[in-house]
């Protein structure tokens, strides 16, 4: 046990470097969430723990291909927004796919069952490292482990399901409300709003929302430190952010415009009310988390979250989930025509209104194909109890 510790340690400190580095990227990514390039950010951002396949086993390959997938789900969108306008974008989007598809190439045929060590090559120490560090002399180091899976929910865990059922329940009650739920949210005035009072900026920040703050492992360097965030609820351009919100469960938007979006990230155990028509709702990395919206012309998109309730009072063309574990979306009579979209996610439903109740239809999460002689056919598998 000590043996497979003290090489545990080692191997930390050999790929603390590249560690580091993936941190600075995902950092930088994280604060420039307003650039006009943060699609490609991201990209790079999601992707880039790919590095760390040196300590996966016994497939690193497919590790390679999740970190590709989740570089893609970006890249489709520089796509879209540049591909008739500006062509160095698209030879980006490819050149830098290109990176992770030819790193599986390698993979497969050298490390296709995990990374093997040398039994005649020189030992890779600690010692070296710093000696090869303080020399001045700059090998590339190996990569670093993969990082650790996003953080978990914030609400208590040791409740276990019953406060979860708890909660949810008390979640579909505001919901059920229909629209009696704005009865009870809070109208922002404009001079609460710091885009519109120029004392609120000249005030500063505002303050900060008290959140539980976590020691990083000293023998986990590819861990970030636990940040603590002011919420945020504003208008920046065309683009109304809402931001690090926590057990709010009044927030209400009033004056939107067509030419808006709206970008909601890391709020938990929150409720929003989007009045008027707007473009788009993203949703991202949000927990327990409720929206209630009455037009988008759009899409409304939920990525990477968890526990997410939405209900449509007017209409809505598409709606899209992915990376999302549970997912409730209650649908309008005006809003039975919306496309649902669903990847890598699960316990989907979708309640319809029938005879002045709601009736839940789950969304399939198992398929099945088959060649029916000239190509495949994919369609929902029914499990048989």
């Amino acid at each position: 046990m000590w043996l497979v510790n003290q090489f545990g340690h080692e191997m930390a400190v050999l790929l603390k470097p590249i560690s580091d580095k993936i941190q600075e990227i995902q950092t930088f990514r994280e604060r420039n969430r307003g650039s006009k390039m943060f699609n490609h950010l991201s990209a790079v951002s999601e992707s880039i723990p790919a590095l760390g396949w040196i300590t996966v086993s016994p497939k690193p390959g497919p590790y390679v291909k999740e970190m590709n997938d989740a570089a893609t789900f970006y890249t489709n969108r520089v796509l879209k927004d540049y591909k008739n306008s500006d062509l160095r974008h698209v030879d980006w989007v490819k050149s830098y796919l290109n990176i992770w598809t030819e790193l599986q190439v390698y993979i497969k045929e050298h490390y296709a069952t995990g990374l093997t060590w040398s039994k005649t090559g020189p030992t890779a120490s600690t010692a070296s490292v710093l000696s090869t560090l303080t020399s001045g002399q700059c090998l590339p180091p190996p990569p670093p482990p993969p990082l650790p899976p996003g953080p978990p929910p914030v609400f208590d865990t040791e409740s276990g399901k019953d406060e979860a059922t708890t909660s949810r329940s008390a979640l579909f009650a505001q919901l059920n409300q229909g629209e009696a739920i704005t009865k009870g949210l809070r109208h922002v005035s404009d001079d609460q709003k710091t885009h519109k009072n120029p004392n609120l900026r000249a005030q500063g920040p505002p303050v900060r929302s008290p959140t539980k703050s976590h020691t990083p492992s000293p023998t986990s360097p590819q861990n970030s430190p636990q940040q603590s965030h002011s919420p945020l609820l504003e208008l920046e351009g065309k683009k109304w952010r809402v931001e690090y919100q926590e057990d709010k469960n009044n927030l209400v938007i009033a004056d939107t415009e067509l030419k808006q979006v709206a970008y909601i990230f890391k709020c938990n155990k929150s409720t929003l009310h989007m009045k008027g028509k707007i473009n788009s709702i993203t949703i991202d990395n949000c927990r327990k988390f409720g929206l209630v919206f009455d037009n988008v012309v759009g899409i409304v998109e939920v990525i990477n979250s968890r526990d997410i309730q939405i209900q449509v009072m007017g209409k809505v063309p598409t709606i899209s989930i992915n990376k999302t574990e549970g997912c409730h979306i209650y649908l309008s009579e005006d809003s039975l025509d919306c496309e649902i979209v669903s990847a890598k996610s699960s316990e989907m439903n979708i309640l319809i209104p029938l005879n002045g109740d709601y009736k839940e239809f789950p969304v399939p999460e198992q398929f099945k194909t088959a060649w029916d002689g000239s190509k495949l056919v994919t369609e929902p598998a029914e499990i048989v109890g």
